[in-house]
Parts: C-alpha cells; sequence; structure tokens
C-alpha cells in the first residue's frame, strides 16, 4: 500500500509542468480575448455610422495582445523539466494568470469604451 501512494504521488508530482500550463491558459485568454473584442466591436459598428476606429480597435488585437501573451508564455518556457513541475512556483504561476485573465477580459472592454469615447468627440 505504501509502494502504492508513493507511485500515484510521482505520477501527480509528473503531470505537473507549469509550462503546458501557462500555455494552455494563454491560448484560452486570446479565445475569450477575441471572441470579447469581436463581439464588443461588432456591437459598435451597428451602431456607429461608417466610422474606421472600430476596425482599428482589431487592429489592436494582432499588435499588442499576441505579443504579450508571448510574453507570459516565454517566460515559463525557459523552465527546466526539474523546474516546470516545481510546486513551490505555484504563487506566481497563480499571479501571472491572474493577471493574463484580467487582461484577456478587461482590455476588450477597455478599448470598445476607450474607442467609443474618442468616436464621441469626433
Amino acid at each position: 500500500m505504501p509502494r502504492a501512494l508513493e507511485q500515484a504521488q510521482e505520477r501527480s508530482t509528473q503531470k505537473l509542468d507549469w509550462r503546458r500550463k501557462i500555455s494552455d491558459h494563454v491560448a484560452f485568454g486570446l479565445l475569450v480575448y477575441t471572441g470579447l473584442h469581436i463581439f464588443l466591436t461588432m456591437t459598435q459598428l451597428k451602431g456607429e455610422s461608417g466610422s474606421v476606429l472600430p476596425y482599428f480597435a482589431l487592429v489592436v488585437l494582432v499588435a499588442a495582445i499576441i505579443p504579450g501573451c508571448r510574453w507570459f508564455e516565454m517566460r515559463w518556457d525557459g523552465l527546466s523539466d526539474a523546474e516546470a513541475s516545481d510546486p513551490a512556483l505555484a504563487p506566481a504561476f497563480r499571479r501571472e494568470v491572474i493577471m493574463l485573465w484580467i487582461a484577456a477580459i478587461g482590455l476588450p472592454v477597455a478599448l470598445t469604451f476607450g474607442f467609443k469615447a474618442a468616436a464621441s468627440l469626433f
């Protein structure tokens, strides 16, 4: 029985890979960001009369978000196999995932309202 517990613990430790986990969060975060961004931008396109600003907001997605998300991923890609399964990195990982999700959800909303405010000025 103790040997079975040791083997189970070894398997659970081997499954922990911060590199893979951050990559999954980045991929899903980009999907959420893109979906929100398109949904919010398309709402503005229907409401505005021919403004180019919503299209500019979509360009911001390519120009800023993808490299920003890649930065999050690159910080974890450099880990060795031993470091990638180190449970001591959990607080740093959690902090970066929270920042990533705040950006993925908050930026489309902020960009949409920012471009809407800019459009109302012109």
